[in-house]
């Protein structure tokens, strides 16, 4: 068997860092059987239906460097890609559900079946589902309202009594009581598919042949694969991975606030490190290393060793792997240029080049920051005169006016400033003045960089250079 996987965002907002997850494992399970990973967008859901978000879902795919086989960009003969496109289809076989008897029309209004769940919730029932009134009528009564005009929905005819059994890979059986399962409205008024009903139809005519989602989506599969039953259609291997929690221990959910896969970008975190950071929220690496690339994941990738416990989610052990990207995984010459283009699209890098000073700074700056965001952040003193001067800063500054003539002197007086020259001569000024280093470093760093949290000092001087910093001293004691 080919394996063949899909992931099936809604573009309904932001795009979720669960889609992400998702995209990772599916890919990454089809790109280490030699199969084919698909992109179908979920859009059936009129009402919450967003239409900047295909585009953005599919752009974090680019960012992430997640390349799908087909997708809405990317369509070959078993597309499209998007789902409301191939709404007649799911027409066509919510009627063939219908002729089987496995499904039936109901013609309910939305104020009937509001005024039921109002009435079923002042009798304190437990179950709130739809009531099968209508699961009942002959076909001939069903055909002739249908044929009059009247309006209806077509629901699955679930079975009333016994069991449906769904093997999950990771969990083994999973046994689902059918007196609990509701009659899911599978083609609703509007003559759009629900999920339930296009998902399916979609995985089989695109020859999805595993099925890796998540967690949430477990106690909808016995729907899934009544449907499946119904069309008389094989079931894919089901794959349901284990929630992505907040820090709360809730499900990570950007309608509660967590942050996007956008959000993350913008802040400056590299694709690599979410995607390795998202690999460790699910599974591990045989030798433990939590460094790893996607192409490692490829390499040694086993269900076996997927925890079923969930994982939460952590923004501050994501900002650390991120910063042994930045200063262990990735070359100088592409953190540099990720620095520099990160800067250029938020607008930080304003006649600013990419050059030999550049890299020099971002190289003197890598124990300094974890996200492109901060590296910008903390280096405004070395790209321009306009530079703030800390609250910490200020009060060295201004206890040390008497001594920034004496440094300026000194410095002044040497050819260039590298580290063998600014090293012995700051050290005499302050044994000369019988004061602590500290006391003449810091008054000097505050002059030259506004922040008392800067790079070595040496190595500051020297980089910025002889004439800048006798600028910034002149200026700094006016």
């Amino acid at each position: 068997m080919s394996v063949v996987t899909r992931i099936a965002p809604s573009p309904t907002g932001d795009p979720h860092v669960g889609t992400a997850y998702q995209a990772l494992f599916n890919s990454v399970f089809a790109r280490q059987h030699g199969g084919k990973f698909i992109v179908r967008l979920e859009d059936t859901d009129r009402s919450r239906y967003n239409a900047t978000s295909e585009g953005r879902i599919l752009d974090m795919l680019d960012w992430l460097g997640i390349v799908p086989d087909a997708s809405p960009r990317n369509e070959d003969d078993k597309g499209p890609y998007i789902q409301s496109q191939r709404a007649g289809l799911h027409r066509q076989y919510a009627e063939q559900l219908l002729a089987s008897g496995a499904a039936y029309r109901a013609f309910d209004t939305t104020e009937e079946l509001d005024e039921r769940r109002k009435a079923a919730e002042a009798r304190k029932d437990s179950y709130l589902g739809y009531d099968r009134r209508d699961r009942h009528l002959s076909a001939e009564e069903s055909d002739w309202r249908a044929a009059a005009g009247e309006e209806f929905v077509i629901r699955l005819k679930a079975p009333l009594e016994g069991k449906t059994v769904v093997h999950d890979h990771l969990r083994g059986d999973v046994v689902f009581d059918n007196a609990e399962l509701d009659d899911k409205v599978l083609l609703k008024r509007d003559g759009f598919p629900t999920y339930h009903l296009a998902a399916m139809v979609d995985d089989h005519l695109m020859g999805v042949t595993h099925v890796i989602r998540a967690e949430e989506w477990l106690t909808s599969t016995p729907i899934h694969q009544l449907i499946l039953q119904g069309l008389g259609w094989q079931a894919p291997v089901w794959i349901h991975t284990p929630w992505l929690l907040s820090a709360g221990g809730k499900k990570y959910s950007k309608r509660r606030g967590d942050p996007s896969v956008e959000d993350f970008r913008n802040k400056g975190i590299l694709p690599e490190a979410l995607l390795n950071y998202l690999g460790m929220m699910g599974w591990t690496m045989p030798n433990g290393e939590e460094i790893f690339s996607v192409d490692d994941m490829v390499q040694h990738f086993s269900w076996e060793r997927v925890s079923l416990g969930g994982s939460t989610f952590d923004v501050q052990k994501l900002k650390w792997l991120n910063g042994k990207y930045i200063r262990e995984v990735l070359p100088l010459a592409t953190v540099a240029s990720r620095v520099h283009g990160f800067g250029t699209e938020h607008g930080y890098a304003q006649g600013i080049a990419e050059d030999k000073y550049f890299t020099q700074v971002v190289e003197l700056m890598l124990p300094r920051f974890e996200t492109l965001q901060e590296f910008w952040e903390k280096t405004a003193y070395f790209f321009g005169e306009d530079y703030p001067v800390t609250d910490k800063a200020a009060k060295p500054l201004a206890e040390g006016q008497d001594v920034l003539p004496k440094l300026r002197e000194a410095l002044a007086a040497l050819p260039a400033l590298t580290h063998d020259q600014t090293e012995p001569v700051l050290k005499a000024l302050a044994e000369a003045q019988g004061l602590k280093v500290g006391k003449v470093m810091q008054p000097l760093r505050a002059a030259v960089a506004g922040t008392l949290e800067s790079p070595g000092m040496f190595e500051l001087l020297e980089l910025l250079g002889k004439e800048r910093v006798l600028a910034r001293l002149d200026r700094m004691m006016k």
